[in-house]
């Protein structure tokens, strides 16, 4: 495919998306629908899909639209935003996008400073601004463009220079990331992660540098049991039982979502028991729970920007009662002695150190020992991490 039918391809799937289908979907059915597309051809239009739902407003002013953008206008904003002439791609030949008329040639604005330019709702900006300061906008600028992708260095099966060894034999190149002593940058090859030997031999996982932080951050020496509470996966479970030797369990309210852990355990070489919800009752009590809590996912919207055109008010109020229910069901499985862990892959207040000082207001059982947060800025997603300790 030429460029400008990659742009007329990411036109039709935005325009699906925009109607309400989840991107990763519309992509999928485009992909189906398009069986003369090559893997570079649709990695292309993903990346011009993702790129236009990062950006969505100020592509759309960019584009000239007056209400809810279309996928054309949002390809015409994104051409701009780089300094191309949009008349360019549009020309109607072979299949590229039909050309521009005269309305879409003199159509088209600088996004206005503040929530448009930081591609966020308006509601919502007042809140990041709040939470972030005068580094707001720097973090949202961040968020409008690709994340890194970054793998876990696997300390059971090899360190990071024999990882890199590994990775580079499958034309991967990776490099050491400061944010934590296991965490590796990938500069090329990323897409070629999945199918190296590296990566099916257990000598690395998937996942952010500042997630590996979180991990590191956390009070693991002298634990002997602990439970990843809200597990999902298990990445966070992987990554303590790779630099601890104790047992480590894994939990979460829709047990379906850790059914990936016993394989990815087994890869790792690392023994992870998942436990169903009615299950703990008869574990007693853990040395350290880790509760990496539903959150709106503020600090990871460069990898799933859907997130924030999906926020609003009523759901981050609903999210902030979740936190504190998870936090009170969790506490009461700390052994005497014991520390309560609670991140988040957030960076709103409210869901980070306001939320944490409520629960400890609330309880009146748990204080503060320790609060972290990790921003874009820092290289990788914005986390948030405290450390509580009974009164």
């Amino acid at each position: 495919m030429r460029p400008e039918a990659r742009i007329a391809a990411a036109i039709e799937v935005l325009d699906s998306h925009l109607d309400g289908v989840p991107a990763e979907k519309a992509l999928l059915n485009w992909a189906r629908a398009s069986r003369f597309a090559g893997s570079k051809d649709r990695a292309a239009v993903r990346d011009h899909v993702f790129q236009a739902v990062r950006c969505q407003r100020s592509y759309a002013a960019l584009g000239g639209a007056q209400g809810a953008p279309t996928g054309r206008q949002l390809m015409i904003g994104a051409l701009r935003a780089e300094g191309q002439n949009p008349q360019a791609s549009f020309t109607g030949e072979g299949h590229a996008p039909t050309p521009l008329d005269a309305a879409e040639i003199a159509a088209g604005r600088r996004p206005e400073p503040g929530a448009e330019a930081a591609d966020m709702p308006d509601w919502l900006w007042p809140h990041l601004a709040g939470s972030l300061g005068a580094d707001a906008p720097r973090e949202a600028e961040l968020l409008r463009h690709r994340a890194p992708a970054f793998l876990r260095v696997n300390l059971r099966r090899a360190d990071a220079a024999q990882a890199i060894e590994a990775l580079a034999r499958d034309a991967i190149q990776a490099r050491p990331h400061a944010l934590a002593g296991t965490a590796l940058e990938v500069t090329e090859g990323a897409r070629r992660i999945a199918q190296s030997a590296a990566f099916a031999e257990g000598l690395v996982e998937l996942q952010d540098a500042a997630s590996q932080a979180v991990v590191e951050a956390l009070p693991l020496k002298g634990a002997r049991r602990i439970l990843d509470y809200c597990a999902g996966g298990g990445g966070k479970a992987l990554a303590m039982a790779a630099l601890c030797d104790a047992d480590i369990a894994a939990h979460d309210v829709a047990p379906e979502r850790m059914k990936d852990i016993p394989d990815r355990a087994a890869r790792a070489g690392v023994p992870i028991r998942p436990l169903a919800p009615e299950a703990l009752a008869a574990e007693g009590g853990f040395d350290l729970v880790l509760c990496d809590a539903p959150c709106s996912g503020s600090g990871a919207w460069r990898r799933a920007p859907e997130g924030k055109w999906r926020l609003t008010q009523d759901r981050l109020d609903q999210l902030n009662d979740v936190q504190l229910d998870v936090l009170s069901q969790a506490s009461g499985l700390v052994n005497e002695g014991g520390a309560l862990a609670y991140a988040t892959c957030s960076l709103l207040d409210e869901e980070n150190q306001g939320l944490a000082r409520r629960f400890a207001g609330q309880s009146g059982q748990w204080k503060i020992t320790s609060s972290r947060n990790w921003r874009p800025s820092d290289g990788a997603d914005g986390f948030h991490l405290t450390i509580f300790k009974r009164v």
